[in-house]
């Protein structure tokens, strides 16, 4: 039903599609052209004037994608790529305006100084970079302009943003000095020290419920604060989700079904067919009755099988027979094919001999297979006749370095540490046995030095059914997601409608246009493709076709870029004026012409604070201050300063002493990590000259969205 529904949903948005388009061209067939050519719909975005179009963000995405290998999602290598060509184009403005350019040169010789290109032997003479080797094969690419080309042009590009943010930031780390004089004011603003008398009221003193904030001084505050209230595009939902899950009679079928792949039974032919009692050619009862889990015909150790019936497994004996039993999403039959005795670790030697084409074969190895197994046999053959003699060989012949230098030895390692062919030698023969196995690697000359801890293992073909709801009750879920759309569409509101069925609905709020994560969905990008179409209003719904089941949503609100609504800043200033009026309402009543006046009036007590300093901003029994500290350092003695309104409340306090630390000879220890502070924060220097461009982002419209 699910395939279905998004078939007939795909069917008319293309039916639309279709006959719009021949509409425009029985009008006028130009119509068409000029639509896909318009200036508007080839541009998406513009940095200071300068304009970003389609062609050019939708090349520099197939690099992105093509250089991390398609491993990050669409929307993932969307906002990099668009980041990026953001940041390349700051950056050369700032560089044209400081009449600096990164030149074809500068890039060359970025290129030529790349590990990777001096140690690539195609720019190679005598084992020496070559420059002019570099430079005959870009030359032959570029006039051949392939897909070559293009790599080395993504490869130079991304050099040269990397050149012009490097030399930028270069550029203003220079005039970011320090003098000797600020190193001292930060030497003595760390590690002077006061004592004071203070008079403390926290803004908790004072009930919330007393206070009145308005919706006007919350618009007012946003306002005045606009720059911290800046915002994206986005979209609230509410949804239910209608999950597709196995019922409990969808279990009991399926495990009825799986209990007669147990015995002999005719098929539709009339032919005979073993169940899995009767069955031994496993891999093929596998195939023909369509397991869900491959067939593992591993050695396995009891804390390897099936946990749920390990200690009926190791009390069984081959040919026995368990289940159906559920573990985790699968209904599942076990039958011991094996059992034997077998260590859980082991101690072996190796010598490896390679072959063209083995894996990890270095660039020197010529040796055909058939010569690799030869000197193999040949090696095992001495070996045999004076084990003394392996150590020696290994280090000299073994292309496994590791192992090499220590004779080709192994010390203690499980049974699944190494690759099928070698552990089943070494765990399945004897200690002492010697022979040549041929892996992925090589061959190997294989001495067996050590077993211990014997202990019972099985052979175990489990045949597995994941458990899934019915086609019965997938239509079910289906039908129930379809009632639930159909009431809103008579007029009930979403969360009558979700309360009335016993539904719970969830929020999912704060979504970008770029998104592509739904809380409590998953990666549904249809979602917000819908929520951000520009004939979808709040209060309008969908049902949706997911991962695993159906989901209705209902829009709930709408933000636009620019200045943040008040609804949604509400919870950020509210608490900020709140402490506003609450000071306004202490200093009221901080009266009087000293501490002990002040401490009557506003219902305190004089407290003493002794070695206060900035570089631990704390007032015991007052918490984090750094407000107050920071007054109380730059006071003067012995004089009452009141109304001083901190992180937590309000402060009166008078200085009692004041200690400056021991002068220094020398500041430049202060001046210097002032000014390397100050040149380690280029990515700052960046969000500054960001936020003072002029930037139109219109990357959603690369994926519909208006």
């Amino acid at each position: 039903m699910a395939i279905l529904s998004k078939i007939r949903e795909r069917s008319m948005f293309l039916i639309l599609v279709i006959g719009l388009a021949l509409f425009a061209f029985v009008l006028d067939p130009s119509t068409i052209s000029d639509f896909f050519n318009a200036s508007k719909v080839n541009e998406i975005g513009e940095v200071n004037g300068e304009t970003i179009s389609r062609q050019e963000f939708a090349e520099a995405l197939d690099a992105y994608k093509a250089q991390t290998g398609n491993r990050v999602s669409e929307m993932q290598a969307a906002k990099t790529v668009w980041n990026n060509l953001v940041r390349q184009k700051i950056y050369q403005t700032q560089l044209k305006e400081a009449g600096i350019t990164v030149g074809d040169e500068d890039i060359f010789k970025a290129v030529c100084d790349n590990p990777s290109i001096q140690n690539d032997p195609r720019f190679q003479t005598s084992g020496i970079f070559d420059k002019n080797k570099l430079k005959e094969f870009l030359a032959t690419i570029k006039e051949e302009n392939g897909q070559t080309w293009k790599l080395w042009q993504n490869f130079m590009t991304s050099l040269q943003s990397g050149l012009e943010k490097t030399t930028y930031d270069n550029l203003v780390a220079a005039g970011l000095s320090a003098s000797l004089k600020e190193g001292e004011l930060q030497y003595l603003n760390e590690n002077t020290k006061v004592n004071a008398k203070y008079v403390y009221v926290p803004y908790t003193s004072i009930a919330d419920s007393l206070v009145t904030i308005k919706r006007s001084e919350v618009e007012n505050y946003i306002k005045n604060h606009e720059g911290s209230f800046q915002v994206d595009a986005s979209r609230d939902i509410r949804f239910v989700k209608f999950d597709i899950a196995a019922t409990p009679e969808d279990e009991a079928a399926i495990k009825i079904e799986l209990a007669k792949l147990l015995v002999d039974a005719k098929n539709d032919a009339g032919i005979e067919v073993k169940g899995l009692r009767n069955a031994t050619d496993y891999a093929e009862f596998f195939e023909e009755n369509e397991s869900d889990l491959a067939l593992n015909d591993n050695i396995q150790y009891k804390v390897q099988v099936p946990q749920i019936i390990a200690d009926q497994i190791f009390e069984g004996k081959e040919g026995d027979t368990f289940g159906p039993y559920k573990d985790g999403e699968f209904f599942k039959l076990s039958k011991i094919t094996e059992v034997a005795q077998m260590p859980d670790s082991a101690q072996a030697s190796h010598i490896l001999i390679p072959f063209i084409g083995a894996s990890s074969a270095g660039a020197d190895v010529t040796r055909t297979e058939d010569e690799a197994k030869k000197m193999a046999d040949s090696l095992l053959t001495v070996v045999k006749a004076n084990r003394s003699k392996f150590a020696d060989l290994a280090k000299e012949l073994s292309s496994d370095k590791g192992s090499a230098e220590k004779g080709g030895f192994y010390d203690w390692f499980p049974y699944n540490r190494m690759v099928p062919a070698f552990r089943d030698f070494v765990f399945e023969g004897k200690e002492g046995d010697m022979g040549v196995v041929r892996t992925p690697f090589g061959f190997h000359v294989i001495k067996v030095d050590g077993q211990k801890n014997f202990q019972p293992v099985v052979k175990l073909a489990t045949f597995g059914r994941k458990i899934e709801a019915s086609e019965e009750t997938e239509n079910n879920i289906f039908q129930n997601a379809e009632t639930f759309a159909q009431e809103l569409s008579k007029g009930t509101k979403f969360d009558d409608a979700a309360k009335a069925k016993n539904l719970s609905s969830q929020p999912a709020v704060g979504l970008k246009a770029l998104d592509e994560n739904v809380p409590g969905v998953g990666n549904e990008r249809e979602i917000i493709t819908w929520a951000f179409g520009a004939d979808v209003n709040e209060g309008d719904y969908k049902r949706f076709d997911v991962d695993g089941g159906y989901v209705v949503a209902v829009l709930t609100g709408k933000t636009e870029k620019g200045l943040m609504p008040v609804e949604k800043a509400i919870n950020r200033v509210r608490p900020i004026l709140l402490n506003e009026k609450k000071a306004e309402l202490i200093e009221a009543k901080m009266n009087g012409a000293n501490l002990d006046e002040i401490a009557k009036a506003a219902k305190q007590s004089v407290r003493n604070a002794d070695n206060l300093n900035m570089q631990s901003p704390t007032i015991s029994g007052v918490g984090y201050a750094p407000k107050a500290i920071g007054a109380m350092v730059n006071a003067k003695e012995n004089e009452l300063y009141n109304k001083v309104a901190g992180d937590r409340g309000v402060f009166a306090f008078v200085v009692t002493k004041r200690e400056l630390p021991t002068k220094l000879d020398n500041y430049d220890t202060f001046r210097k990590r002032i000014a390397n502070n100050r040149k380690n924060k280029t990515y700052q220097m960046y969000e500054a000259i960001k936020k003072a461009s002029n930037i139109e982002d219109n990357v959603s419209s690369f994926y519909g969205i208006q």
